[in-house]
């Protein structure tokens, strides 16, 4: 697949020998990231603007942390022209374009401090979910999700209460097709696509009390996998769902809503979607994360991946950026971080 092959391109070719030595880390960016490339990745690394900008505040960061870092993804969802897929794009673009979302893990041997999470000497799975746009095989936009938290529970320095699901390694597709899907026709991604839409719309049913009110079943596998980020987990089966996330989540934002959707993508039994940011929420009730409500508004970074399995979804990937909401909240996780550090 063409649109996998780029942006994995650009991850090996941080590693790989030129023809005349080691190429660097800048001139690999150079090659592969338009001029005015828009990065934006999770905090505290933010938006960034331009190849240098992103040499110097996201990938000299992490391959200082992790020398011997490699990518493992696990999904990869792409819109490529031809490639027999539903697409619902929100910019009004003209140039020939595509988007790759996708989900996995930056792995490594965790040798030096990452922002301030202390190294561990052992292997870190740093985990990505992202929406990567390409025009004229450059990558112009690029939006990540990288889950800081769970790293932190990696490192034993996490200052936020443990997850309410399983907080370990999340897993590729039960199918193992995330990455070479069985089928990409046109028939299979309206079929994924109008699931999910669905799905979407019984979710923004939901009437501010009761959980039943969104029916779920019609759209859920009864032994349906969130995988959700550090700080929640991974949940199974809907009533693991509403206990372990929804449940909570719901209370403590009874007015979420959807507000921006970078793009909708279906390929095949694969769907995903997601904004920077792409909800909006009040915090106005108590239990989620275990903290009070302090009554303010948040935009929330959030991207779905979903596989369809059948009449109904089976799994979703997850990512959500709850440092940054966290931080809207007036609490600097880095900084109780390292409060944590220093009283131990």
């Amino acid at each position: 697949m063409q649109s996998l092959n780029l942006i994995e391109s650009f991850y090996a070719a941080l590693k790989a020998p030129s023809s005349s030595g080691k190429r660097s880390i800048e001139q690999t960016a150079q090659d592969f990231l338009h001029k005015d490339v828009r990065w934006s990745a999770a905090h505290p690394i933010n938006n960034l603007q331009g190849p240098d900008q992103v040499v110097e505040e996201f990938l000299k960061p992490i391959m200082v942390a992790l020398p011997d870092m490699e990518r493992k993804p696990f999904v990869a969802v792409s819109d490529y022209p031809g490639s027999g897929v539903w697409m619902e794009q929100m910019d009004e673009g003209f140039e020939p374009s595509y988007w790759i979302d996708g989900t996995g893990y930056f792995v490594g041997t965790f040798a030096n401090a990452l922002f301030g999470i202390p190294p561990t000497g052992r292997t870190l799975y740093l985990r990505y979910t992202e929406m990567v746009k390409i025009e004229n095989q450059k990558v112009v936009e690029c939006y990540l999700i990288l889950d800081f938290l769970d790293a932190m529970s990696q490192a034993g320095v996490n200052p936020i209460r443990e997850s309410l699901g399983h907080p370990g390694l999340i897993m590729p597709p039960t199918t193992l097709d995330g990455l070479q899907p069985k089928s990409t026709s046109l028939v299979e991604s309206n079929k994924s696509a109008k699931l999910v839409l669905d799905m979407l719309d019984c979710l923004g049913r939901y009437d501010g009390t009761d959980l039943l009110s969104m029916d779920l079943e019609n759209y859920w596998h009864p032994d349906f996998v969130w995988y959700g980020p550090g700080g929640i987990g991974t949940t199974r089966g809907i009533d693991g769902f509403r206990n372990h996330h929804q449940g909570p989540f719901l209370k403590g934002f009874p007015d979420r809503s959807v507000d921006t959707k970078v793009n909708i993508i279906a390929s095949g039994n694969y769907v995903a979607t997601g904004g920077w940011p792409h909800m909006s929420a009040t915090h106005t009730g108590a239990d989620w994360l275990g903290l009070a409500p302090g009554g303010k508004e948040l935009s929330l970074r959030v991207m779905d991946i979903w596989r369809r399995e059948g009449d109904l979804l089976k799994e979703n990937w997850v990512g959500i950026d709850i440092i940054d909401m966290l931080m809207q909240m007036g609490l600097d996780v880095f900084t109780e971080m390292e409060k944590l550090q220093r009283a131990a």
